[in-house]
Order: C-alpha cells, then structure tokens, then sequence
C-alpha cells in the first residue's frame, strides 16, 4: 500500500504532453514553502542572465543586498552579493573556506522551531545558529549540514500591521492581504 496520491492540482507544472502550454510568470506574493538563495560576485549580470536567459523576472529587491526573481509559482530564487554570505552566520565563524556558495531555505511554523534547533544541536552541538528574527518578519535558524550546506529554516510569525517589520515590508513594496497598497 502507497501514502502516495494525485496533487497535480496544486502544481503549476502542466500535465505533460505535445500541447502543454507553459503557466504565466506569476507575480503573487504568498509564503514560499522553499527556495534557493545564489551568492554572486555581480548582482546585475546575474539578474540579467536569470531574467533574459532563464525566463525569470524580478519581483523586488533590495538595493545592494538581494533580488528576489521568480518565474512560475514556487520557484523562487534569491541573488545575493557574495560578500554579504561570507560575513553571516554559521559559515563565517567557520571561517571563509568552508563558506557554502548557496543555501536552500524551507518553511516551517513558529511552534516546529525550537524542537529542530535542540534536535540539529544533539546531532552537531555547533551546527546550528539562531533562532532570530528578522526584519520581514520571519524567524529563522541557521544550520550547516555535514556535507557543508547551508539550510534556513523559516517561520512566519504573526503579522502586526503597526510593526517595524511591517513598514519594511511596505518599504519594498509588499503590503498585507486585504491593504489598500496592494496590486490588483
């Protein structure tokens, strides 16, 4: 017996075929349940090779310290400059050689958190760093896995429409569900 089922309906991916037409790029903005994030030594190349060479498009940015490009739902990708992934976390404290050039980053909720922290630092008592909050809104963990991998385990917390985090938010232009500021 299989726990195995049909969930095509949630993909974008189309049913495959001679005739299968490719879904629009979406611009949505929702939780990413995973997604890559690319250290790279020229932001602007690499946004125009990922947008003009892979289909992709730029759904907002930071100056300076992040793109966020999309293409279909779910797939996701973070550009980042390689000096800021030298600088943070875990791989720093290492020490530059042993730097990840990217990581892989996945949704968990605020209540899975401390469990995976305590778990991850039993396995590699200095694998782990973190939790901490950020500033969109998140809190995350940092984990170095044995084969030197960086993964961010992510947790939404609850949304306060009167936060630091929220007017962040709004700063790059992402505005809750619902809010006046946000594109039809």
């Amino acid at each position: 017996m299989s726990d195995y089922y049909d969930a095509f309906e949630m993909s974008p991916v189309p049913p495959p075929g001679p005739d299968a037409v490719a879904p629009e790029l979406f611009r949505g903005i929702y939780g990413m349940p995973a997604f890559v994030t690319i250290p790279t030594d020229d932001l602007a190349a690499s946004v125009d090779f990922w947008v003009r060479g892979l289909g992709f498009f730029e759904l907002f940015g930071v100056p300076g310290r992040l793109v966020h490009l999309r293409r279909w739902a779910f797939q996701d990708v973070l550009l980042v400059p390689a000096e800021g992934v030298a600088a943070e976390g875990v791989a720093a404290e290492r020490g530059a050689a042993e730097v990840p050039g990217m990581s892989f980053s996945f949704s968990c909720v605020l209540d899975q958190v401390d469990a995976l922290v305590e778990n991850c630092r039993a396995l590699r008592p200095d694998s782990v760093r973190g939790p901490r909050d950020t500033p969109w809104n998140t809190r995350d963990v940092e984990v170095i896995t044995p084969e030197n991998v960086r993964i961010v385990v992510t947790a939404a917390k609850p949304f306060d429409p009167e936060s630091q985090e929220a007017r962040n938010l709004a700063a790059i232009g992402i505005t809750p569900p619902g809010d006046a500021g946000v594109p039809a």
